[in-house]
């Protein structure tokens, strides 16, 4: 509920010299870490939909984040995300659940689901463009279904979170529409 929040007080219009003006947003970039479902630490999952556990709410994400975006190198997946209450993490047969139903999940987070329905608010609402771009991108600090792949299986790397880089590299394209 702070996810939301927090996103929907950031893309109220803004009053000044007693005038409503809406922000002029382009663009709005995601990038948390997530528990994977169909890879291994490090991994990239790029969000298509948002899932919200234990709710009927549902989010369609227009991810303007590619697999094309990365290096062939990276592991990157793409599919529905589900937003899971925190105990669902702990929970094995929810989330074989999600990763082997129609869902096809390929990863649990906690606030994108939120972020999504903040937006999809203020399009609604008119405080920001319909065709604004959306990106999120999550790197994979665990998989909860591979033993070995847990958060207590140690550190992700010497050298920082590498994902991390290439996501905010990507991002940072996108955002300055910069070419290679």
């Amino acid at each position: 509920t702070q996810a939301f929040e927090l996103i929907d007080s950031l893309l109220q219009p803004m009053v000044m010299d007693g005038e409503e003006k809406n922000l002029n947003l382009r663009s709005m970039s995601v990038m948390g870490k997530a528990g994977t479902l169909r890879g291994k630490k490090g991994d990239i999952m790029l969000a298509t939909e948002h899932v919200m556990e234990g709710t009927p709410h549902n989010y369609i994400v227009n991810n303007d984040l590619t697999v094309d975006d990365f290096d062939p190198g990276v592991n990157v997946y793409c599919g529905p995300m589900v937003t899971v209450l925190g105990t669902s993490l702990q929970n094995r047969d929810v989330l074989e659940r999600f990763h082997s139903s129609s869902w096809k999940a390929v990863g649990l987070e906690m606030e994108g689901g939120h972020y999504q329905r903040a937006i999809s608010a203020a399009i609604i609402q008119g405080h920001i463009p319909m065709d604004m771009k959306t990106r999120y991108a999550y790197y994979a600090s665990d998989n909860p279904l591979q033993s070995g792949q847990t958060l207590a299986s140690g550190p992700m790397g010497e050298e920082g979170i590498v994902p991390t880089y290439m996501i905010t590299k990507v991002i940072l394209q996108k955002i300055l529409n910069y070419q290679e």
